[in-house]
């Protein structure tokens, strides 16, 4: 459900509501009930799931409608204020818990998840709560014991694949290797095939303006990114590069590309966003299960509203669908 005083519920009960997504497959919401049901009456939509306590159910099938496990064991879920919350971090952290433990059950119990589809989070309600995570991506590759995943953000216009996640700007150059920017283009290529691309062609940001040009604005281009993608080329991958940022988005919207993989989160998530808001969706590549999530945070400045937009959630859940069909685990 994500944190529960964003636009998480609203956007949740939107999509259970959507009768040929619903359809597609058992839809399980980790989350507290009131809050959804209040989502659901503000937008005028009829409450089409079954409830039940999560403790209840933890070890029995749950059937095909869609269910919401409900857990409020962290406090009174009716009247939320929204704005990042010691109380909503403690839940919305406890709720990914429950979903990446049901994830990784064993192949044929009945209630292993094919996927997680994650609502947005607030970053800093899970630092009030007391946890060190800065967001989804980093739990889930902990939990999952995957010493590295890749942030791949898919949507019809463009798909970009991240060498850097949840990190401050400043903090870039001093943890941007040869080793991370080789992750970010093989998953890239791994997420282009997985999605049907045969032979992708990718392509890749330079850290500087002009790519440094030729080392004139920095070296990071010929220290770094370049002996990446040499090493990539040398392991089959169609990828080249460096290019500069400010005109390579462009060309792969034009169609040369298939992928640009990008140096920093703002660095390809502005164009993602830009050509791409409500149909863009983020994909956790490298991790043991599927997980997708919207591409956009809490917005806790139109929840409880009934403004909230839920595309871009809808689309996190075709997908999962899809890869989970297309790719089962």
């Amino acid at each position: 459900m994500g944190d529960p005083g964003g636009i998480g519920p609203e956007i949740v009960a939107s999509c259970l509501a959507d009768a040929p997504l619903a359809e597609r497959a058992r839809l399980v919401v980790y989350g507290a009930g009131a809050p959804l049901t209040m989502a659901a009456e503000q937008i005028n939509l009829r409450a089409n799931w079954f409830r039940a306590d999560s403790d209840e159910h933890a070890d029995k099938p749950v059937p095909d409608t869609p269910i919401v496990l409900d857990d409020s064991k962290h406090g009174d879920m009716h009247d939320l204020q929204h704005e990042p919350r010691k109380v909503t971090g403690a839940a919305s952290k406890h709720w990914v818990e429950c979903a990446i433990h049901d994830a990784m059950r064993d192949k044929d119990d009945p209630r292993k998840l094919d996927a997680i589809v994650t609502a947005p989070i607030s970053k800093k309600a899970w630092s009030l709560a007391g946890f060190k995570w800065p967001g989804h991506t980093e739990l889930l590759a902990h939990r999952a014991k995957v010493k590295q995943v890749s942030m791949v953000f898919e949507s019809p216009h463009l798909r970009v694949s991240l060498a850097t996640v949840h990190v401050p700007l400043m903090t870039v150059r001093d943890i941007l290797t040869i080793g991370r920017v080789f992750d970010a283009i093989s998953r890239g290529e791994e997420a282009c095939k997985l999605l049907g691309v045969n032979g992708p062609r990718i392509a890749v940001c330079g850290l500087n303006p002009h790519a440094g040009e030729d080392g004139v604005l920095g070296w990071e281009e010929q220290k770094v990114i370049t002996p990446a993608i040499e090493m990539a080329r040398s392991g089959g991958i169609d990828v080249s590069g460096p290019f500069p940022a400010d005109t390579l988005f462009r060309r792969a919207v034009g169609g040369e590309f298939d992928l640009v993989v990008a140096m920093y989160h703002d660095q390809g998530l502005i164009p993602l966003k830009l050509l791409g808001q409500g149909s863009a969706v983020n994909w956790t590549v490298g991790l043991p299960f599927i997980r997708t999530s919207p591409d956009h945070g809490t917005a806790f400045d139109i929840a409880g509203r009934g403004q909230a937009d839920p595309s871009s959630m809808k689309a996190a859940i075709d997908l999962a669908i899809r890869l989970a069909v297309d790719s089962p685990r």
